[in-house]
């Protein structure tokens, strides 16, 4: 994406060279598609390089100590799962596959790679929406009160509670959370998406508490949402801590604008001149860190999920890897890169709602 902003020494345009009729945005697309299947072939080759690489074999990490004594069940194993072929061979095989939707079977569920991402991501899914959500409220509305404050107390506070979150190991975090609210205090249960006493409701999305309320099964709503409360809170502390310390930088560095001045020296109220000047000029980088920061939330945050037994996307990652489950972890790999890219891509969307100078070319 290039951006141009109007009046610009130097600014270059391209309207002149642009087919007659052609739309910016689809132009603009298009090469964002293709640059996305370059992106997800080059995952493919790196992720299966990799793996074949790395010390450990498939078959130690799947089978039994009986099984692996058995020449017969190794053989079988080998054949069963295309490891008797050679790698170019396993990979042009996984490819044809890859083309026609298909991701493989999982060497440790034995079920079709898709059909368990389509299980686990929804679960990632309900921890990080919340978790970004109340990021973004709470790490925007303190970032601007420590620019607006600069130099203050309030300011010096927000910053070592940002600079003490950022350092905070998130096993760490969660383990105190765990202790307090469920060891403590009895506030919230210990893990799962579940108590035993419910069965997960009808599926729609997955998500166990819009699912829940879809059914009218409120009881069972009100389970899930005490069973997100644990994650959820560790993962915006963390997520708040890193949006802080870039909402304080972009709005410090807007604050010393002219037009703010300028506004201010009108008279104009400073609610107005938060909400219509600082916020929306601010918003660019902030835009960009957010993005990031819900594709990682999405990809799945391994040590949280473990510590608060979320089937996520993360332990499911951590089990493929741990079993050495190539087409498990290829299929994760794949998930990762098309999160990011789709991530950034609604970023780079978003900046031209943001800033109207800023157009796609």
């Amino acid at each position: 994406m290039t951006t141009v902003h109007d009046g610009e020494p130097g600014a270059v345009t391209t309207t002149a060279s642009r087919p007659r009729g052609a739309h910016p945005l689809l132009g603009f697309l298009a090469k964002r598609v293709a640059i996305t299947a370059g992106l997800l072939l080059g995952v493919t080759v790196v992720t299966f390089g990799l793996v074949n690489v790395v010390p450990g074999d498939p078959v130690t990490a799947n089978l039994s100590d009986q099984a692996l004594n058995d020449p017969a069940a190794v053989a079988a194993f080998r054949q069963k799962w295309g490891l008797d072929q050679p790698l170019w061979a396993q990979y042009l095989h996984y490819l044809g596959n890859l083309l026609h939707g298909d991701l493989g079977l999982s060497q440790q569920t034995g079920r079709a790679v898709l059909d368990d991402l389509l299980h686990y991501v929804p679960a990632t899914l309900e921890l990080a929406i919340p978790s970004m959500v109340l990021a973004l409220l709470i790490g925007t509305g303190i970032g601007m009160l420590a620019a607006v404050r600069n130099g203050r107390l309030t300011d010096q506070l927000v910053r070592i509670g940002a600079l003490l979150g950022l350092s905070t190991p998130p096993f760490w975090l969660s383990l105190v959370v765990l202790y307090v609210f469920f060891y403590q205090l009895g506030l919230a249960p210990s893990g799962g998406r579940l108590s035993t006493d419910f069965s997960p409701p009808p599926t729609v999305t997955g998500m166990y508490t819009l699912d829940a309320a879809l059914a009218g099964q409120w009881d069972v709503a009100w389970d899930a949402v005490q069973h997100l409360f644990l994650p959820v809170l560790v993962l915006t502390s963390l997520t708040v801590a890193m949006l802080v310390r870039f909402v304080r930088s972009a709005m410090l560095e807007v604050l010393q604008q002219d037009y703010i001045r300028a506004a201010y020296a009108k008279g104009l109220p400073t609610r107005v001149v938060l909400r219509r000047h600082l916020l929306r000029a601010g918003l660019v980088p902030v835009v960009t860190v957010s993005g990031l920061a819900f594709a990682s939330l999405l990809s799945g945050t391994v040590l949280v999920e473990s510590i608060f037994s979320w089937p996520g996307v993360g332990q499911y990652a951590y089990r493929s890897a741990t079993a050495l489950d190539l087409p498990s972890i290829l299929g994760v790999s794949l998930f990762v890169a098309l999160v990011y890219t789709v991530v950034n891509l609604t970023v780079d969307l978003l900046y031209g709602l943001i800033d109207p100078r800023i157009r796609l070319s």
